[in-house]
């Protein structure tokens, strides 16, 4: 689940994504305050929009990181609304440290590397264009679901024929202070540990 709120730009509503999946066609359902948002093929629930979200949610709150307290306050959201929906959220980090076990040039791309990666509770491959990338390194990941301080949604996804589950973050990407401007990912120290939560 990801949360976007920009009360500027959108106003006082809470966008809610349930889903990394893309949906083309889509179809919604209306609750008071609530909008569900559901895949017209599938039927399944891939958005919510809640409208007058500062009444329901302490939005002073709202951060890169989902909190239990923040879900809670959007399933009462739903319940006052009369929507019978119950969400089922992975409060896990999104963004965690990775070992580089693996790296072997792209068959069908000069500049891109395919990634072999420890994150912890799982080893995923992740397709990589940064010069500086090598095993042995302790690196940043954003797995399938995590929002970029861009906006930008990481979903699982195909770079020239390979498979793909996350992204190896650059300091510039992670909108870290005095990140170099100079292409290449952050390598963290060898002493980070595999799958804690990068925090900036």
């Amino acid at each position: 689940m990801n949360l976007f709120y920009n009360v500027n730009g959108v106003g006082d509503v809470l966008l809610v994504q349930l889903t990394a999946a893309r949906s083309h066609s889509v179809t919604t359902k209306s609750y008071g305050d609530v909008t569900a948002i559901h895949d017209e093929t599938s039927d399944e629930l891939v958005a919510l929009n809640l409208f007058h979200a500062s009444s329901y949610v302490d939005v002073e709150k709202l951060s890169d990181e989902l909190t239990e307290e923040i879900v809670k306050q959007l399933q009462e959201a739903l319940h006052k609304n009369g929507a019978d929906i119950q969400l089922e959220v992975d409060l896990s980090p999104k963004f965690v440290v990775g070992h580089v076990t693996k790296k072997e040039k792209h068959p069908n791309a000069d500049k891109l590397s395919i990634c072999t990666v420890d994150i912890g509770d799982e080893t995923v491959q992740i397709v990589c264009g940064a010069p500086n990338v090598d095993a042995g390194q302790k690196v940043v990941v954003a797995k399938v679901g995590a929002v970029m301080p861009s906006g930008m949604v990481i979903r699982d996804a195909e770079l020239r024929g390979v498979a793909s589950a996350g992204m190896i973050c650059s300091a510039k990407e992670l909108a870290l202070p005095d990140a170099p401007e100079e292409k290449g990912i952050l390598v963290l120290n060898s002493d980070a540990v595999i799958g804690a939560p990068f925090k900036k």
